[in-house]
């Protein structure tokens, strides 16, 4: 069965906003990604969102040992704009990125302004696996009392997102994707505390 560009997209697009409105809660996107007829040599739940968030109005920026190849992809399918990791609207952290990519994403990441805090980058990496049994505690708008995940990646990234996210409403939104083609969204408004430095 082929992807339906609207239909499923949008589909995709909601289980993002339910994901991002419920910080902890897990989307399933193993329905769309399994429509992917078109082979690509990168993640499908990558390919998801980029369908879905991408068009010629917003930038983008690839961190991958094969950015070019993945680059041009994306950009054929949305038109959306190569750039910098400073400039761009996403920055897509694939799983074969050089070690420490997704840190420096977050700090070269663009926080918006006071003004825009809009205007600000959204970054997408891809890991592991993803767990909503795990080390770190999630708190905030969204979340009842508490929610925990693992990322199946090194936590080196969350003081470095939570230096990003210090002068609220300005920040960084991180999504994550794992090999099963799980979402986790975890947007600025959340705190993320590492579970087992309270213990």
């Amino acid at each position: 069965m082929k992807l339906d560009s609207v239909h499923d997209l949008q589909t995709v697009y909601r289980k993002l906003v339910d994901s991002t409105s419920r910080p902890g809660f897990i989307s399933d996107l193993v329905p769309e990604a399994d429509k992917l007829d078109d082979t690509v040599d990168f993640s499908e739940s990558i390919l998801l969102l980029a369908l879905t968030l991408l068009d010629p109005e917003v930038s983008f920026k690839v961190y991958s040992k094969e950015s070019h190849m993945v680059s041009e992809k994306i950009s054929t399918l949305t038109y959306a704009k190569k750039k910098d990791a400073d400039e761009a609207d996403y920055i897509f952290v694939l799983k074969d990125a050089e070690e420490g990519s997704l840190v420096e994403a977050i700090q070269q990441g663009k926080p918006g302004t006071l003004k825009d805090p809009h205007v600000s980058a959204t970054i997408i990496t891809e890991v592991d696996r993803l767990s909503d049994d795990g080390e770190l505690l999630l708190t905030g708008p969204g979340i009842q009392k508490s929610n925990t995940v693992a990322v199946g990646e090194s936590d080196s990234w969350v003081e470095a997102r939570q230096f990003k996210n210090t002068e609220y409403p300005m920040g960084i939104d991180l999504l994550f994707v794992d090999k099963q083609h799980q979402l986790l969204a975890l947007p600025r408004t959340t705190r993320i505390i590492k579970n087992r430095v309270m213990n």
